[in-house]
């Protein structure tokens, strides 16, 4: 946790810097996390909270078989690296402030670190299409005592 504070607090380049390492460092030792004792929800995606304080939250999110999140943006800065399986990624972009039409989809695999700051939009939603579980880590520059989620807009996904 020491590592991701920055002066500049979780909305710079500095933290994404930082969060991507952590991310990189904890996606190259599999193991580790999954030996870890996990929740899981058949069906769906359940966060496990490993670490947290006033500023960031980090979670390890198992996917189960046909888990998917809703169409949302982040209120919070986002990092996430995958652990082990598949997540697809689809991004979207807003055609109003409620309903958004898919613009690109991306499997990310074991080993794919992404960062991004609460600039966007940056619309989304995440689904294990695969046939077992997957997991992820994720760090949110939110307090988790403060918010339940980083989620801060879900939207209705209109064509594709």
């Amino acid at each position: 946790m020491r590592s991701l504070r920055t002066d500049e607090g979780t909305l710079s380049r500095d933290y994404l810097a930082a969060a991507s390492e952590v991310l990189r460092e904890l996606v190259a030792m599999p193991d580790l996390v999954q030996r870890l004792p996990l929740e899981r929800k058949a069906g769906g995606y359940t966060r496990n909270l490993l670490a947290g304080n006033d500023a960031v939250s980090v979670w390890a999110i198992v996917w189960a078989a046909g888990a998917t999140t809703c169409i949302h943006d982040h209120h919070c800065s986002c990092c996430f690296g995958v652990v082990s399986g598949t997540v697809t990624e689809t991004a979207y972009r807003a055609i109003d402030a409620k309903r958004a039409v898919p613009t690109e989809e991306q499997e990310r695999q074991a080993g794919y670190v992404a960062c991004m700051l609460p600039t966007g939009p940056n619309i989304h939603r995440m689904r294990n299409l695969g046939t077992g579980d997957a997991i992820s880590i994720h760090i949110y520059g939110f307090d988790h005592e403060a918010h339940a989620s980083s989620i801060e807009t879900q939207y209705t996904a209109i064509g594709g």
